[in-house]
């Protein structure tokens, strides 16, 4: 246990450490690395935990991205200001969505979901304060160690609480539903309080990293941020890494991440190609994730993804 904590802590340093000893491609790299790794990690916490596979937390994003957007272009309100508008708007819509659709399951809860990203596009694009089609400019600025660094502590926020989630009762709550929800319901366990709880949850750790990604970028349109391919990234990188654990989701986008940049910079046009297959062999040697693999540190066994293969029929 404490050999694990130390490669964590040390880790943790390495990142902390790229804006002082990486160049400004490697810190850009990381920037979309680290927040690629909080939505996937937000979306752990209803997905993986709960086991709702939601295809709209792109919503999420998208609220974000536009909260700090307006505030900013809009009303001239500071940055911070702007993240504190975006999460609140994001978790509100959560909670009020929530409770309708989190009634629903299966393939059903997922249509809905995408649905919604797909409504909420459209509805940016009709507004005035949205910019409509044209999108939101945000004021110009360059300090990329600013947005580095904000990025990999949100996504130490969302670990963090992810890690309280996984030993806490509301996160066994969460697992009981996941397994069976009609037996949580009848021992007592109020299902959709707690599921939509977890979505707010996620709502507000997505919509930071959105409002932080609009003003790294400077520019919105509804296209970019309310993109449902997000949505298959986030489930992508979570189920690679491992959904329902702690460091499974941060695990898995780091790891894709770095490989579809060698690919896309190496092999350009072939890269989605070559990333899908990776994907393809992770899931049918690696189904239940990255750190199942011998508890994540131990030496690869040709038994273990023989078992993986017979006990998923593969």
């Amino acid at each position: 246990m404490n050999g694990r904590w130390f490669a964590l802590a040390a880790a943790v340093a390495l990142l902390a450490g790229v804006p002082w000893f990486g160049n400004a491609v490697l810190i850009q790299f990381g920037i979309n690395a680290l927040l690629i790794a909080v939505l996937a990690q937000s979306w752990n916490i209803l997905g993986g935990f709960a086991g709702y596979v939601s295809f709209g937390n792109s919503v999420f994003y998208g609220l974000g991205s536009y909260g700090v957007a307006i505030a900013m272009a809009q009303w001239n309100l500071p940055f911070w200001v702007g993240l504190i508008f975006a999460a609140t708007i994001a978790v509100a819509f959560a909670a009020l969505l929530g409770w309708p659709i989190l009634r629903l399951r299966g393939p059903y809860f997922a249509i809905v979901t995408l649905g919604i990203s797909a409504a909420m596009s459209a509805l940016a694009s009709n507004l005035d304060i949205a910019g409509k089609n044209v999108g939101l400019i945000l004021p110009l600025t360059r300090n990329d160690t600013l947005f580095y660094e904000a990025s990999l502590v949100l996504l130490a926020a969302a670990t963090l609480t992810v890690a309280w989630i996984a030993r806490s009762r509301f996160g066994m709550a969460l697992i009981a539903i996941r397994e069976d929800e009609d037996a949580a319901a009848s021992v007592g366990v109020n299902a959709t309080r707690f599921k939509i709880a977890a979505l707010a949850m996620a709502a507000f750790f997505t919509a930071i990293a959105g409002g932080i990604h609009a003003y790294w970028i400077t520019y919105i349109d509804p296209a970019g941020s309310f993109d449902t391919t997000l949505d298959v990234r986030m489930v992508i990188m979570t189920m690679f890494g491992g959904p329902g654990t702690v460091l499974g989701p941060v695990v898995g986008a780091l790891v894709l991440s770095a490989i579809y940049e060698v690919l896309a910079d190496s092999i350009s046009k072939a890269a989605a190609l070559f990333f899908g297959i990776v994907i393809l062999v992770a899931v049918i040697f690696l189904p239940r994730g990255l750190v199942d693999l011998g508890g994540g540190f131990r030496v690869l066994r040709w038994r273990y993804f023989l078992t993986n293969i017979r006990q998923y029929r593969i």
